[in-house]
């Protein structure tokens, strides 16, 4: 869906926390981001090889660097930034800065290698120039969505719901199909209804295998009385979904059932405690109590979600050690569950955005206990 990003609105956010920062390592005179997603949130190019310079005191002074191959490109993606066209970009880039008197530069240091990191400072030995490490800066601005992003998002989650709906309406899940084609068969669907692309390698998970978190599917046949696991998403606009359903086929056992109802009493708390200042680690707490209490603890083994949007897992991590409090505007999964080792597992999972009220769900296919 053809929606314009304000890419020069969020390189001047970015460029105003860098200028107001207080703390002393963030007094750079200019800012190289080097990861690709970074890049794409502060201009909209999507090539596979690139790099922005914020000048921190001037947007005239912003440049993108890419090499020969994205000439027409950048030009069509990134009109209203000068191009550096060099294939080593960072170190065009530090050099740009450098040459228009920047004493002080800052960099990505979680998305800069070690070899990287000494080529530039073997680039800027002797020049007075000092480079400065810089972590999670363009991570935080992502973690709060714009109204494009959302409208994205629901894109990308109603095409997910869509797609399983059509599976099962199409009798895939049933006793006798592979995980495998289970999987490419939602795929499939996920495609022909106007994904640009799947979010992750689908999960389908039968039997025994759902207790494993995240099982690769395999030639393994669903079978009457499995319980079935599907995560997946579907990617619009570069967004990402992200749903866990879980079913049981033909039959289901008293066990199944309890474990279910477990997980979605679990999930149900943890929607509810999606509100904006909350603490991260309170979030997790709340669905995690519901688990513990009911002695299932140790079968609950990950956190309870992620921030979701141009990457699947992004800001805010929602566990037990997250630090912070979750913003409003953040686009988040509460994924709960309990995996039995030899037995089988459920997990429930959504994706919904944060507001002053509560918490939009835009992920709605039905989480009643299901029998297929």
């Amino acid at each position: 869906m053809p929606i314009i990003h304000d890419t020069a609105g969020r390189r001047d956010r970015l460029r105003n926390q860098l200028r107001d920062h207080s703390g002393a390592d963030a007094q750079v005179a200019a800012f190289v981001v080097s990861d690709l997603v970074n890049v794409r949130y502060l201009t909209g190019f999507t090539g596979s090889n690139a790099a922005v310079l914020i000048d921190v005191s001037d947007p005239a002074g912003d440049r993108i660097a890419t090499d020969g191959r994205y000439l027409t490109q950048v030009a069509a993606q990134v009109p209203d930034v000068e191009p550096v066209i060099e294939r080593a970009c960072v170190p065009a880039l530090v050099a740009h800065a450098r040459t228009a008197g920047a004493a002080r530069i800052g960099f990505e240091a979680d998305a800069e290698t070690v070899a990287g990191h000494r080529a530039l400072t073997a680039s800027i030995e002797d020049s007075g120039v000092e480079l400065v490490g810089l972590t999670g800066v363009v991570q935080g601005l992502r973690a709060v969505k714009d109204a494009g992003e959302i409208a994205l998002l629901r894109a990308a989650c109603a095409i997910g719901d869509a797609a399983l709906a059509r599976i099962i309406a199409d009798g895939v899940l049933r006793a006798g199909t592979t995980e495998r084609e289970a999987a490419r068969a939602l795929e499939f669907e996920m495609y022909r209804l106007g994904a640009d692309g799947i979010a992750f390698e689908t999960i389908v998970a039968a039997g025994p295998h759902s207790a494993i978190p995240h099982h690769r599917p395999t030639h393994t046949a669903l079978a009457d009385g499995d319980l079935v696991k599907i995560d997946f998403g579907a990617v619009v606009g570069g967004y990402h979904s992200d749903m866990t359903r879980t079913f049981v086929l033909h039959r289901a056992a008293d066990w199944q059932r309890d474990i279910y109802d477990l997980v979605a009493t679990a999930q149900a708390a943890g929607r509810t405690a999606l509100a904006p200042g909350m603490e991260l680690r309170d979030v997790d707490a709340a669905a995690r109590a519901v688990i513990d209490d009911a002695g299932h603890g140790d079968h609950y083994v990950h956190g309870l979600g992620h921030g979701v949007g141009l990457e699947i897992h992004e800001a805010p991590g929602i566990g037990k050690l997250s630090t912070g409090t979750l913003p409003c505007g953040a686009a988040v999964t509460v994924e709960p569950g309990v995996y039995l080792p030899g037995w089988g597992g459920v997990r429930i999972e959504d994706t919904l955005v944060v507001t002053q009220g509560d918490p939009e769900l835009l992920t709605t296919t039905d989480k009643t206990f299901t029998v297929i």
